[in-house]
């Protein structure tokens, strides 16, 4: 697999890194004492966001480069005595062929940071370790794991657009589903009459563009693969929420209808789960295993019109179609919409030739 490296400059890299940017991981004040002094991540700006994944440009093609990210991955020497070398080796190339990071500077001193840049494109996720002085190791920076068949465990990333389960198993995608339809307008008869014009009406190089990520154009215009997303990344710490709250979940409606799957139970059940969870009163919930069934509903609703109306390259929003809901519905008195959104947006999705995403 030929990779292509991107010459990117020094100084976009310490942009990224720069101390002042970081989070106050050991002040009680904000919550973040998960990480120590001497935990490499508590050095390094928003950890999660790493490798960075940015957008990618060839200043030529918007289209062919809407298919691609910029993928930056960083390494920060441990301790006083800089490494003699250190590459990397991932999904993304011939696995075993290691692939060299280049020191960054500052005013032609040595920071204590190495770095590569490479083009990959969209709607993937891939494994890597750092080899340093000959030595694989996990990235440091990076909080994101993944453990392989054969036990061995790797550091993970993905590209914007990813479609690929990160976070839940297949029935827990099922019920996240069914509530997120129930929180956002496209269940309803205008909603779903919507979503068949918005994309029926889109031509052939538009469909290919705009929805060729999307696995599917559901009721959820992706906001459950956006939710999915999050949770593996910069909100994993509530990964745990989700799993237990989507188990009760399971657990409640089998037990009021023990001959479907709760995926496909009917909407009045769904219903009327939801309404008890907002009233904070389940009827066969185990509150010594969450106390608050509101809280997640609360948590749930935030994340799905976060994933709903954010930008696309989040993994929701597909096509910019809760934007083109919006601006459909908000319009002045002569017809012209108050929303005009693809007026802010790069191309090909908008018509906005300086903002990159």
């Amino acid at each position: 697999m030929a990779v292509e490296i991107f010459p990117t400059d020094d100084q976009y890299v310490l942009n990224q890194c720069t101390k002042f940017l970081a989070r106050s991981n050991t002040d009680p004040r904000h919550n973040f004492g998960q990480l120590t002094d001497d935990d490499p991540r508590s050095r390094i700006a928003e950890a999660w966001r790493f490798p960075i994944i940015d957008s990618y440009s060839d200043g030529k093609d918007f289209v062919k480069s809407y298919s691609s990210n910029l993928v930056t991955f960083v390494y920060q020497q441990q301790g006083n005595t800089p490494p003699k070398d250190v590459s990397i080796i991932g999904t993304f190339a011939h696995l075993f062929e290691p692939i060299p990071l280049k020191p960054v500077k500052f005013l032609g001193e040595e920071t204590g940071y190495y770095a590569l840049s490479i083009v990959v494109p969209k709607a993937q996720f891939h494994t890597y370790k750092f080899i340093v002085d000959g030595q694989p190791i996990l990235d440091p920076i990076n909080p994101q794991r993944a453990q392989l068949d054969n036990g061995q465990f790797w550091s993970r990333f993905f590209t914007q657009l990813c479609t690929e389960p990160l976070s839940f198993e297949d029935w827990e995608f099922e019920i996240l589903t069914r509530l997120v339809d129930h929180i956002l307008p496209f269940r309803t008869a205008e909603g779903e009459n919507f979503l068949n014009r918005q994309y029926n009406y889109l031509g052939k190089q538009d469909k290919e563009v705009q929805y060729a990520f999307a696995y599917r154009l559901d009721q959820s215009v992706g906001a459950v693969n956006y939710i999915d997303n999050i949770l593996a990344r910069e909100e994993n710490h509530h990964l745990t929420d989700y799993k237990i709250c989507l188990g009760q979940m399971d657990r409640i409606l089998r037990q009021r209808n023990p001959y479907i799957n709760p995926q496909d139970v009917s909407k009045e059940l769904y219903i009327d789960l939801y309404n008890e969870m907002a009233n904070n009163q389940v009827n066969g919930w185990n509150y010594q295993q969450y106390q608050e069934p509101r809280y997640f509903l609360q948590l749930l609703r935030r994340h799905t019109y976060t994933g709903a109306f954010s930008h696309p390259k989040y993994g929701g929003n597909v096509g910019g179609t809760g934007w083109a809901y919006l601006a459909e519905r908000y319009t002045d008195d002569k017809g012209e919409t108050l929303f005009n959104w693809r007026k802010a947006i790069e191309q090909p999705l908008g018509i906005n030739s300086d903002y990159r995403g």
